[in-house]
């Protein structure tokens, strides 16, 4: 676990504040560039005249981005000052997303939203251990769920303005919003966060074997599958309201602003449960997960049901901080390349949930399916789940006795 360094300690209460304020809007920044192009599916489709799955392939391309650029960033970045390493992945966004703003074709855009998310898990999982770290132990988990919080207010409310802008004037003024913020990061972290030279820092290898272990790659995987769900749904809203539920374009912005009020509790709601039930809370999470995925397209037909629908699903988002903060407990000597891996598996789930709805919804069984697909995924999450939970305590008794 990150510990307080000698540093760090003398560091007054308004300074820390101003780190993780800074750090935050970062996590705002980018997840805001995440999610914005799920809200302007039709824009983008109708722009290039291509398909909404289609689409769904530049969600894919973006996660994937980050599932390549988060264990090799942190790997090469692993000797670098924290400080140093947070700037240079900021700068790096900005211009991912400048240059998505930019495209001037599919393809194009399609290469731009994979090098935008390069740096997205290495600038998250660097960024959690820096809060960890500016905290006493007990207040760590507290610390990283403000980190968090930037992306929970990106889903209630920078990606519903992102998709009223691209609405009102055109979808690249969303990517070029993203821009904006990444680089007012960059200075804020230049400005406000301290060089500490006292800082841990591991070589690539050292990280690369204490890394090879059931106990991280296990959460990893459980990330990967079982939040494909919420991604599968989430992705496919905006034709759902528009195809299914049949209401205007201008509910799209509600539709969205209500998910991210519930990834806004849900981020709450998992540190919550993590303190009490620690690694059985991902457990609870999935169970919840897959009955409100399988109960999601009966509620499409009305707006006031999908509605409550999508509150209830982004609940999910509570299995971040829960998995972020067990790997914190169990990644001993790889805590970059596991904080940002973290990043990497839940998107790896974003590339996998809207590619199995595109699938499901290109063989013509309707867009409220994704329901029924993410359901699925967050099962076979939950099998993943009791394999390691049962491992866990396999290897908690031999201690126990001892």
């Amino acid at each position: 676990m990150p510990e307080p360094s000698p540093a760090t300690a003398n560091y007054s209460r308004q300074k820390i504040v101003l780190i993780i304020l800074s750090l935050a809007i970062g996590g705002f920044g980018i997840g805001t560039g995440e999610f914005a192009i799920m809200g302007l599916m039709p824009n983008v489709a109708l722009d290039f005249g291509i398909t909404e799955p289609q689409v769904g392939h530049l969600i894919s391309a973006y996660a994937l981005g980050v599932v390549v650029g988060a264990p090799v960033l942190a790997i090469f970045g692993a000797q670098l000052f924290r400080k140093h390493l947070l700037i240079a992945l900021m700068a790096f966004y900005a211009l991912g997303n400048f240059a998505s703003a930019m495209a001037g074709s599919y393809e194009t855009l399609m290469v731009s939203r994979f090098v935008a998310g390069l740096p997205h898990g290495a600038y998250f999982g660097v960024a959690a251990l820096v809060a960890a770290s500016l905290v006493p132990l007990n207040q760590r988990a507290k610390a990283v769920s403000f980190i968090m919080m930037g992306l929970a207010l990106a889903l209630l409310f920078g990606n519903p303005l992102a998709t009223l802008l691209g609405q009102h004037l055109e979808w690249r003024y969303a990517f070029g919003f993203v821009a904006v913020i990444a680089a007012i990061t960059t200075v804020l972290v230049f400005v406000f966060l301290p060089l500490n030279r006292d800082e841990v820092r591991h070589s690539s290898l050292s990280e690369l074997r204490a890394f090879n272990s059931p106990q991280i790659l296990y959460p990893l995987a459980i990330g990967a599958v079982g939040f494909a769900g919420m991604f599968c749904v989430f992705s496919y809203l905006a034709p759902t309201l528009l195809n299914v539920t049949q209401v205007e374009p201008i509910w799209i912005p509600v539709g969205l602003f209500v998910f991210g009020l519930g990834g806004f509790v849900g981020n709450i709601l998992g540190g919550w449960l993590f303190d009490r039930f620690q690694f059985r809370s991902v457990g609870l999470i999935l169970l919840w997960a897959a009955v409100v995925l399988a109960l999601f397209p009966v509620a499409t037909g009305s707006l006031w049901s999908i509605l409550i629908a999508c509150f209830l699903v982004a609940l999910m988002v509570a299995m971040g901080p829960a998995l972020q903060t067990h790997l914190m407990d169990v990644a001993h000597g790889a805590q970059t390349l596991a904080a940002a891996s973290h990043h990497a598996a839940f998107n790896l789930a974003n590339a996998i949930g809207p590619w199995l709805g595109g699938m499901a919804i290109s063989a013509g069984m309707g867009w409220q399916v994704t329901g029924y697909v993410g359901s699925a995924t967050a099962v076979a999450g939950l099998l993943i789940f009791l394999v390691a939970q049962k491992q866990l305590s396999g290897e908690r008794a031999p201690s126990a006795r001892s």
